[in-house]
């Protein structure tokens, strides 16, 4: 058993000053059972708790820390940041350089405008749509997460082109009234919400592939069905790279699958770690935004400049280095190679899904395509596994439908820790 101590009377603390003891939901562990662990450090492959606990992060902060913690390139940048001031609130030669590193590597973005985070970034671009497009209704995906805006907190009816209603309290059935969702991974759902709201549509929106119900592979011929789709309809096709973008390839998943949105929406790396987020896409739409169009949209702290330089030498060395894409994507096969077969020795039922860098674990032998199909997953076994590998400090997301992201700092040593603890692990359920 793990001392947690420390990590214990800090969430007791914490419950009585933030709600949930915890500043991000799925932090509090509620899925899975048990305490959250505080942590306390962070360096390449490993976390650190309050109680000197190591664990190997299969997280790496939701996915942003792809060269691992506290990269030397990056701190390096950050200290020589450092000494100009935290903050201007006025542009930076660095906001450009940012917007050129971005567009050169991005293959849709002609234009991009810096934010503070990916729900700020969707939901800029969600505006954008509908001002250039002159139409208010959009449509997202069922198990899809792209913030925590009103318009994306839209739970499914009872069909396709059943209005949405909300998936929280406070946001208004109004703004649900212009949320459409349709299953991921159905062609025929979309364009039946596009004929039934025909000249309505302003935006469809999407993960390319999905990290928020599992990690979700499109099917062959989906991502181009659906340009297809928008093109027909004139729809605003919208791809959240939040988590894909600079991850599954240096141009993020649309280089990957060779489709080009109208925009796209990115965080997480482009701040080596630090809060930041980015929407961009094609001039004419990108051109609607104020001071130079008429959709507003506005961000203090915006093109941070510590954010920026750390962004720009997490981004220039993925530029530089394309085989940190071969070497990390040969780590994740390994990874799951080992957790198949500790499950096919166990006798398991299961699904693997993996992508380059990411991977998620069900506990369900369908083969999960969409949310409903990750829904038969076995939450029960999957709980039990993620204590079970906490214990033998691996740190796995605390939620079955949360995508594992892997980083470069995991050598042959971890790799082979992760296939006996979860090989042990497994053995429990």
């Amino acid at each position: 058993m793990l001392n947690t101590t420390k990590s214990k009377d800090l969430f007791e603390k914490a419950k009585n000053l933030i709600p949930g003891g915890v500043n991000s939901p799925v932090r509090a562990f509620r899925a899975v059972g048990g305490n959250p662990l505080f942590m306390k450090a962070a360096k390449g492959a490993y976390l650190y708790d309050e109680d000197d606990n190591a664990y190997i992060d299969l997280i790496n902060s939701w996915g942003p820390m792809i060269l691992g913690h506290a990269h030397p390139i990056i701190e390096e940048a950050i200290r020589k940041a450092l000494p100009f001031s935290l903050s201007f609130g006025a542009p930076t030669a660095r906001e450009v350089e940012m917007a050129e590193q971005i567009i050169r590597m991005v293959p849709s973005i002609e234009k991009v405008r810096m934010v503070n985070s990916g729900t700020e970034a969707c939901m800029a671009a969600i505006r954008a749509a509908r001002g250039f497009t002159g139409k208010s209704k959009i449509i997202k995906f069922e198990g899809c997460y792209h913030g925590h805006a009103d318009s994306f907190l839209i739970a499914a009816g009872s069909g396709a082109v059943t209005m949405g209603t909300p998936d929280s309290a406070g946001v208004t059935q109004g703004v649900a009234n212009d949320t459409l969702t349709a299953p991921f991974n159905n062609l025929a759902a979309v364009e039946n919400l596009l004929e039934t709201n025909l000249n309505q549509v302003a935006a469809l929106i999407i993960e390319p592939v999905v990290g928020n119900m599992g990690c979700v592979l499109p099917q062959e011929g989906y991502l181009q069905g659906l340009r297809k789709l928008c093109d027909k309809y004139q729809v605003v096709l919208i791809f959240d790279e939040v988590m894909t973008g600079f991850r599954l390839s240096s141009g993020g998943a649309q280089a990957l699958f060779g489709i080009k949105p109208d925009l796209t929406t990115l965080g997480k790396i482009i701040g080596g770690g630090l809060p930041v987020g980015a929407y961009g896409g094609k001039k004419e739409i990108m051109d609607c935004v104020a001071p130079v169009g008429k959709v507003y949209q506005a961000g203090t702290l915006s093109g941070n400049p510590i954010a920026m330089a750390a962004g720009l030498a997490m981004l220039r060395e993925l530029e530089a280095h394309p085989e940190i894409y071969t070497q990390i994507n040969d780590t994740t096969t390994q990874i799951v190679d080992g957790i198949r077969l500790a499950l096919n020795k166990v006798g398991l039922r299961y699904t693997i899904n993996h992508i380059g860098s990411m991977f998620s674990l069900f506990f369900t032998e369908q083969h999960v395509v969409d949310f409903e199909t990750a829904k038969t997953s076995n939450t029960q076994q999957f709980a039990t596994f993620f204590q079970e590998m906490l214990a033998r400090g691996v740190y796995f997301p605390p939620s079955q439908y949360e995508s594992l992201f892997v980083s470069t700092a995991i050598d042959e040593a971890a790799v082979t820790k992760i296939a006996k603890a979860s090989f042990e692990s497994l053995q429990k359920i």
